[in-house]
């Protein structure tokens, strides 16, 4: 597929005020098969989920992804508040089971996450921008390794983007040259707590 054919698939909003972000690969829609198995691993901590989640992406996605360019993949943090509590990452727990090429090393701590009280879900756009604004940041010692480099960021839902972009923004602002979204699902209308 073209470029150009590429960002003729860009939504209203992308193609008004474009992301940070180069591209996004998803595996499925949120409400989707894969919904309930995604709720089982965040919410009622059953890891062995996160097993059959990434054999759905391997079975899906990992013979196209396996020569992707990209240098490193960082899965989205969670806060060291919001990781006590959870107890892991489940972006990490199925970016860390994904099959990736040699030449894609995984970084699971290279992007940290400052602790919000506040929740996203169900906000409008421009709420969701103002609430992530500043909330990531690189551990400094990583920074050198991701100068010109291409990044893929896993996440286990995207919903309205405002996570990714600013993650994104992050990475370009400290010289990574490209970053490519990896999400399993992707929401296709508003979400609410309860059901993230």
């Amino acid at each position: 597929m073209k470029q150009s054919e590429l960002i003729q698939k860009r939504c209203d909003s992308c193609k008004i005020s474009p992301p940070h972000f180069d591209e996004t690969i998803c595996l499925d829609r949120y409400d989707g098969v894969l919904q309930n198995a995604l709720h089982q691993l965040k919410y009622q901590k059953r890891i062995a989920f996160a097993h059959g989640l990434a054999i759905a992406w391997n079975n899906a996605l990992s013979e196209q992804l396996i020569q992707a360019p990209e240098n490193y993949l960082l899965p989205v943090p969670l806060s060291t508040e919001k990781l006590c509590m959870r107890g892991f990452n489940q972006s990490w727990e199925l970016a860390r089971r994904i099959r990736c090429g040699p030449q894609i090393r995984k970084l699971p701590h290279a992007l940290k996450r400052h602790h919000r009280i506040e929740q996203q879900a169900g906000s409008p756009l421009n709420v969701r921008q103002s609430k992530v604004r500043d909330t990531f940041y690189l551990d400094p010692n990583v920074i050198g390794l991701l100068q010109n480099k291409a990044v893929i960021v896993f996440d286990d839902v995207m919903t309205s983007g405002s996570t990714l972009d600013e993650i994104a923004r992050v990475l370009k602002d400290n010289g990574v040259s490209r970053v490519i979204n990896w999400v399993l699902l992707r929401t296709t209308k508003p979400i609410h707590e309860s059901s993230l």
